[in-house]
């Protein structure tokens, strides 16, 4: 069985749902284990819209506790962040993984240069002056540069900067190969992220040549909804499990407590 490990509550400010729902969601698509992530707060506050306080935390374990409590016995409920890769991080990142014992931390890119959260639809008009090849040389810098800081446990939507589809022309695999080999060599996961089939780009984060780069590097994968609201749980894993068996996986990464195991896929564990 499967499992979801990238999902959101409200107090990101844009998502909706009780715990409970999105439990019974959870149950409904028949997952092994269900994760809560939702975007850390980033210092200094108010850092953006999109995130929680730092004061919110207590709250964010309340609303985790509430899911567990619901889930009872039927549903193991991981607890997670999903942690902003920024200049100078890792004091912080740090901080935040001594707040809660939690079962994983995601580390994502949401933000480039002079504070531009590029995959926010209020700045979509930056990409149509933007230079496509610098912003993505930039990127995949970063990500690399992330990839081999050691802070997460796996790394969140590797081609988001596609998500407005706008990418260079040519071969993508020279943006690509450095972040991949950084991911190998410093043995940490990353996920496919069906969200992006619902954006403009209308394709899953990575991309399938990402996904063969990854699987040839025999980089550990977990599949993931990223989830707003409680219908969007588990949605499209029947399309993600299609594209990483094309791909070449064959194991997929569970988390508890920092911890990673694989699991064959497809065995109902």
């Amino acid at each position: 069985m499967l499992t979801d490990y990238h999902t959101h509550t409200p107090l990101c400010h844009h998502a909706q749902g009780e715990p409970e729902a999105f439990i019974e969601s959870a149950l409904k698509a028949g997952l092994a284990e269900y994760g809560i992530s939702d975007h850390a707060p980033q210092s200094p506050e108010p850092f953006d819209d999109w995130r929680m306080l730092l004061a919110d935390l207590p709250t964010y374990l309340e609303w985790i506790e509430r899911a567990r409590q619901h889930a009872g016995e039927k549903l193991p409920v991981r607890a997670g962040l999903e942690c902003d890769w920024l200049p100078h991080c890792q004091k912080w990142i740090d901080q935040l993984a001594d707040t809660y014992h939690w079962d994983y931390l995601i580390g994502s890119i949401h933000y480039l240069g002079d504070k531009w959260d590029f995959d926010n639809p209020k700045w979509l008009g930056r990409w149509a002056e933007a230079d496509v090849e610098e912003i993505w040389t930039t990127y995949w810098q970063e990500y690399t540069q992330m990839a081999s800081s050691g802070l997460f446990d796996f790394l969140g939507h590797p081609d988001l900067i596609k998500k407005f589809a706008y990418v260079p022309t040519g071969d993508l695999r020279k943006y690509y190969e450095p972040a991949i080999t950084a991911i190998a060599e410093n043995k940490i996961a990353i996920e496919l992220n069906t969200a992006g089939f619902h954006k403009p780009c209308a394709e899953q984060y990575p991309s399938a040549s990402f996904l063969k780069l990854a699987a040839e590097a025999q980089i550990p994968i977990t599949l993931t909804s990223d989830a707003h609201a409680p219908s969007e749980v588990a949605r499209d894993f029947d399309k993600g499990l299609t594209l990483l068996k094309a791909a070449g996986f064959t194991h997929l990464s569970r988390f508890h407590q920092r911890t990673r195991h694989e699991v064959p896929i497809g065995k109902k564990i």
